[in-house]
């Protein structure tokens, strides 16, 4: 069959980047998105951490429409009628180059569209790819509906889900514990309105994180970013915790318990709702990310699981954007040296481990397996909540010492076998 250079599938941050690679390269490449754009279907919170990958595509880092620098974190931590909250900031955060932005990804992967076509890539939108096509046991392009189209490489960039890795017998079916779904709300705010009320200067920004009875005790926790005029405002809670509950799910109930909690209030009030969204997306880690490769295919991003969850921090985007650039180097090469076996398309893996990819997936291997403790989200949030309840309640009966209202306290909750497994668990971060 004929059969073009390369085709990409899935318009988000990886399947942009590799495509962008590939068109500069003088490749002929496509990027079919099943959305009516690339950037319509994704949820991303979202922040990204750019030091990682200023040197994948310096000029779309460098010229990108982000929103604002973060240089503030908030972490909230919830039981029911109370709160702990906390902040960090650091003066150097303030100046360039910037660690981090705040990001929506509907803008972002727009205006990354049009930097891919000029560079000449096709882009299909509203296209759904079905199938592979195979070809002396190597992929050799897809099928969408009635139509295929031959390619000499395929780079699956389809998703946490990627039916495309699983069709090519990369990856087996997901399972519900390596899942949570993400519920995002954006608030209209004008700029002045947010940088009054988070105390931040023009372009600034803040990232804010809450966890505790925000989920009803299962695995997950909120998030918070500023945007240029608008706020970003969600959940993410595990797909897993929610098929061991007793409860039905109620996505929206819990969307708005979270809303409506003060805590969050005070931040979001006065702001108009103008879009609401949900997304599965993949929780797993280094555990399950699959093969990265076969004869004519390689995956990338969210396809290929790499994602990070820290608890304090959520990583994915620069990890798409490397991927899908390193996905495109390996393609380039390949087709320049007529070679597409497996054997060859594996220097991909080569250059994920050289690069800050595989390592830091590979360091933090265990997060999923230590956060996931339901103690996290129920019993050291209410230990939180009742110390500062108690330090600062003033009664009308002696007051105890500060070091035995302390004692108490934590002798209730954390002084036992349970805490020091949590903490045995947690050398593991």
């Amino acid at each position: 069959m004929d059969k073009i250079d390369a085709i990409v599938v899935g318009g988000g941050l990886a399947g942009l980047s590799a495509a962008y690679r590939l068109a500069d390269a003088g490749k002929q490449v496509i990027l079919l998105e099943r959305g009516d754009a690339p950037g319509s279907k994704n949820v991303t919170g979202g922040r990204i951490y750019v030091d990682p990958i200023r040197s994948y595509l310096p000029d779309i880092i460098g010229s990108a429409p982000f929103e604002r620098h973060v240089v503030r974190e908030m972490i909230t931590v919830l039981d029911e009628g109370s709160a702990v909250a906390f902040e960090y900031g650091n003066e150097k955060w303030k100046h360039e180059p910037y660690m981090s932005y705040t990001v929506l990804r509907a803008k972002f992967d727009a205006w990354f569209a049009d930097q891919v076509a000029a560079k000449g890539a096709f882009i299909i939108p509203r296209k759904k790819v079905d199938d592979l096509l195979w070809e002396d046991g190597r992929v050799a392009g897809i099928r969408s509906g009635n139509e295929e189209i031959g390619a000499h490489v395929v780079i699956a960039a389809d998703g946490a889900l990627s039916f495309l890795a699983q069709k090519a017998g990369l990856r087996q079916h997901h399972k519900a514990e390596n899942l949570a779904v993400a519920i995002k709300e954006i608030y209209q705010l004008d700029e002045g309105t947010i940088e009054q009320r988070f105390g931040l200067g023009p372009e600034e920004g803040a990232a804010g994180l809450f966890m505790g009875s925000v989920t009803g005790g299962l695995f997950g926790g909120g998030f918070l970013y500023t945007n240029r005029d608008t706020l970003s405002l969600g959940l993410v809670v595990g797909i897993g915790s929610l098929a061991c509950s007793d409860g039905g799910f109620d996505a929206p109930g819990l969307m708005e318990g979270f809303v409506n909690r003060p805590e969050v209030q005070r931040w979001v009030r006065g702001g108009e709702l103008r879009e609401y969204s949900a997304h599965v997306i993949s929780e797993a880690g280094i555990g399950t990310v699959p093969k990265l490769c076969t004869g004519g295919m390689l995956v990338a991003g969210d396809a290929a699981g790499f994602a990070l969850n820290l608890g304090l921090t959520v990583r994915g985007m620069e990890f798409a954007i490397a991927s899908g650039v390193m996905a495109a180097e390996t393609a380039v090469e390949a087709l320049d040296g007529n070679d597409v076996s497996e054997n060859f398309l594996s220097r991909y893996e080569k250059k994920l481990r050289e690069s800050f990819v595989l390592p830091d997936m590979e360091t933090f291997r265990n997060s999923r397996e230590v956060l996931d403790r339901q103690r996290f989200f129920t019993v050291y949030p209410r230990f939180m909540c009742e110390l500062f309840d108690e330090l600062f309640t003033i009664g009308d009966k002696p007051k105890e010492s500060l070091y035995r209202t302390a004692k108490r306290v934590a002798k209730k909750y954390v002084l036992n076998m349970e805490t020091l497994k949590d903490l045995l668990a947690a050398r593991k971060l």
